[in-house]
């Protein structure tokens, strides 16, 4: 168990929901990401899934906080793997000001962020998605840790309106995890392309990945039916959110 400030982050038991969810959801909804961003992740885990997409030649993770890290190196080597790839480089920095530095640079960026509380709360306001969207490439997309459904619908519906006001395209997901408080936890999905739709993934998990000899992307969790479900919301949410229905 990997915890900050007494709150668990990853669990060795079911650390696959989150991960694969988080990554796949919008790489497979990105015809061909190339250059990808993870802010945050310093467990390793989404860069052990993002660089199993055979078209990504780059993925760059900015984590402000160089020991966990290390610690996962430590005792988290199934998730901290993902450091050891060559397409991947780290840079131990506030995110932010990366971006601010990489302007209209990436296809996808992910956003694995602890709760809103103490530094992380910045990246759950208007100005750090306004950053998110100039990073991004014009037909660029972003997935964000978007909380519980069930224990913080306020701050999902403020932070889906304020996505619709800088993006053509925004929709909500999740998925289930025991871990984490409710039993499930969202993602925040944007994009700059007007053409998104993210329930209908683009690819299918099934040709050959990049990062595995037996031709095996080794998933637990994810696969192209819970990638549709994953934004079939409840009728609460639905309205609260005000999203545009699955096609």
């Amino acid at each position: 168990v990997l915890c900050l400030d007494g709150v668990i982050q990853v669990t060795d038991s079911d650390e696959f929901s989150y991960q694969e969810m988080i990554t796949h959801l919008p790489m497979f909804s990105h015809p061909c990401p190339k250059n990808v961003l993870v802010i945050g992740g310093g467990d390793g885990g989404v860069l052990r899934e993002v660089v199993k997409h055979p078209s990504v030649e780059t993925v760059t993770l900015c984590e402000i906080d160089e020991a966990v890290i290390e610690t996962s190196k430590k005792y988290f080597p199934s998730l901290a793997v993902g450091f050891e790839h060559p397409k991947v480089s780290v840079h131990i920095m506030d995110g932010l000001e990366y971006m601010r530095q990489h302007q209209s640079s990436f296809d996808v960026i992910i956003t694995d962020s602890s709760d809103p509380i103490g530094p992380a709360a910045t990246l759950f306001q208007k100005e750090y998605y306004a950053c998110m969207r100039s990073a991004l490439r014009p037909e660029g997309l972003l997935c964000t840790q978007g909380e519980s459904m069930w224990l913080h619908a306020d701050l999902i519906q403020s932070m889906t309106a304020f996505c619709k006001e800088l993006f053509p395209v925004v929709s909500y997901a999740y998925t289930t995890i025991p871990t984490y408080p409710s039993g499930v936890i969202g993602f925040v999905l944007c994009s700059n392309n007007a053409g998104t739709k993210f329930p209908v993934p683009t690819r299918s998990p099934t040709a050959a990945p990049a990062a595995a000899d037996d031709g095996d992307w080794n998933m637990k969790y994810y696969n192209e039916d819970i990638h549709k479900a994953a934004f079939v919301l409840p009728q609460f949410v639905r309205s609260k959110l005000a999203l545009q229905r699955p096609e």
